[in-house]
């Protein structure tokens, strides 16, 4: 599988794209007016305890106050190998914080929407290949290490050199990009986090809350850290000076890709290759158009995303349940895809079309699992359930794609329907009926939008005429280009 990373770089925001065989699957944008905070740590004040909530507020000097739950102020229990949603007792909130009490806190999520960010006491510092926590003391592995061998290799190596320097007071998490590294390589990153951790301790003692102590790298050195994988065929970037920031940043940390890091000065725009625009804008659809004429419909809502399969145009070659059984198989391929390309998290329901067979069920499951696997979000998937669903968690720390570009509609205020103009005539009637009924005039004049009037002048101009003689009143019109359909008054003559 070839892989490459676009980095598009302007003074307004920074774009990154990984695109694998020629087709996107991921799009990051961080934006200079609205930079993400995930990963930054802050020296915050407690400005409300909620023991209903086992929960406080926290000030860490954003326009919104950010949360912190009970669980996530206890230093975790888990060793890194072992899953971590283990039920676990939770100490009443009131005994682990009180109001105005300074807090080291780290965000885990972004504000999104009308929600503030949420914290966590359990400090982590990631670098190229190790996460040091400088609250616990073991040492944990990624999962997705798979091989044993490399597993007690890794972990071997890291307690190791731990023990050697027992000035350092904390723990590691292995990361999947540390498979097959050199220990020169590790030792190397056990000593720059232990650098930056002793220089973000002098910091807290230095500053008074609420104060940012430590930010997490820009968006396009973070790509290199996190993004970059021994399949990855090239990074170009369109920007010299980024290029140049980044070329330092892999000489010291990944110099294996030195190589792979290029310059793109070309005219064209860098996301023109491989129409990473058009699939940008795509993303930002309801609709998914599959490659045998069926669709996938993408709903994205405050409590979940819903996904519903059809078979559109989609007609088969055989029976009605093959027929169905390939375009699940191909709407789970393209599924994947699109969770991570829209970053959609929380909640998401996928509802495949009605499968009979068990096999068949079976197969389309695992085919969603499978594509899964390379999705860098933690994911979580049940099975069909009985009701021929399938429900699966993804986890969310920012913005959706559609989040960052978009904002709710005005018009519809963001309910994705309009009143028809029909109906809108209708509610004009009905309040001239009402205004009749209270004030005393001798002529209204209803102020709506060209269509509405328009269909007041033709279609509803004999139920118009009716009201007329009914209310023994004359009813004029006038056209007011910047009403929305829904929009109109009824003014008093």
């Amino acid at each position: 599988m070839s892989e490459e990373i676009l980095i598009n770089v302007t003074p307004v925001e920074t774009r990154v794209a990984l695109v694998e065989n020629g087709m996107l699957q991921e799009a990051y944008i961080e934006r200079t007016s609205r930079k993400g905070i995930v990963g930054n740590i802050y020296k915050g004040k407690v400005v409300r305890v909620l023991p209903g909530m086992e929960a406080a507020f926290v000030d860490i000097g954003l326009e919104r106050a950010a949360f912190i739950h009970a669980s996530d102020v206890v230093p975790s229990q888990s060793n890194g190998d072992e899953p971590s949603d283990a039920p676990k007792t939770v100490p009443d909130i009131r005994t682990l914080l009180r109001e105005g009490q300074s807090l080291v806190v780290q965000v885990t999520k972004d504000p999104i929407g009308t929600k503030g960010a949420r914290l966590t006491t359990q400090l982590s510092i990631p670098s190229r290949y190790l996460v040091f926590m400088p609250g616990v003391s073991h040492v944990g592995i990624s999962q997705r290490i798979e091989d044993e061998n490399e597993r007690v290799r890794l972990k071997t190596l890291v307690e190791e050199a731990a023990a050697e320097d027992p000035e350092v007071q904390g723990g590691y998490i292995i990361r999947t990009a540390a498979e097959a590294a050199s220990p020169e390589d590790l030792i190397g990153d056990m000593k720059y986090l232990h650098r930056l951790s002793v220089s973000i301790k002098e910091r807290i003692a230095r500053v008074q809350a609420p104060s940012v102590v430590y930010q997490d790298l820009p968006l396009f050195i973070r790509t290199i850290r996190d993004l970059i994988r021994p399949q990855t065929e090239k990074i170009r970037i369109d920007s010299r000076e980024s290029h140049q920031r980044v070329m330092e940043f892999v000489q010291e940390f990944v110099t294996e890709f030195a190589d792979k890091v290029e310059y793109y000065p070309g005219e064209r725009p860098i996301f023109d290759l491989y129409s990473v625009e058009d699939e940008i804008q795509k993303a930002l659809s309801r609709k998914v158009q599959l490659k045998s004429g069926g669709y996938v419909i993408i709903d994205q809502t405050e409590a979940m995303t819903t996904i519903d399969i059809n078979t559109g145009a989609f007609v088969g070659h055989r029976n009605l349940e093959e027929t169905i059984f390939k375009t699940n198989l191909e709407a789970a391929r393209a599924i994947s895809r699109q969770l991570r390309l829209r970053n959609l998290g929380g909640i998401i329901i996928i509802d495949f079309i009605d499968m009979e067979d068990s096999e068949h069920q079976r197969q389309v499951h695992r085919m969603l699992e499978k594509m899964l696997e390379r999705d860098h979000a933690k994911t979580k998937i049940t099975g069909v359930s009985e009701l021929g669903l399938v429900e699966m968690t993804r986890k969310r720390t920012t913005e959706s794609l559609g989040q960052v570009l978009c904002e709710p509609c005005p018009v519809c205020d963001g309910r994705g329907f309009l009143k028809t103009t029909e109906t809108v005539c209708y509610e004009i009637f009905r309040e001239i009926l009402r205004v009749n009924r209270a004030y005393d005039a001798e002529s209204y004049l209803v102020m709506a939008s060209q269509s509405v009037v328009d269909r007041l002048l033709d279609e509803e101009s004999d139920n118009v005429a009716d009201l007329e003689t009914f209310i023994s009143k004359t009813i004029r019109f006038q056209v007011e280009p910047f009403y929305s359909q829904e929009q109109y008054d009824v003014v008093l003559l």
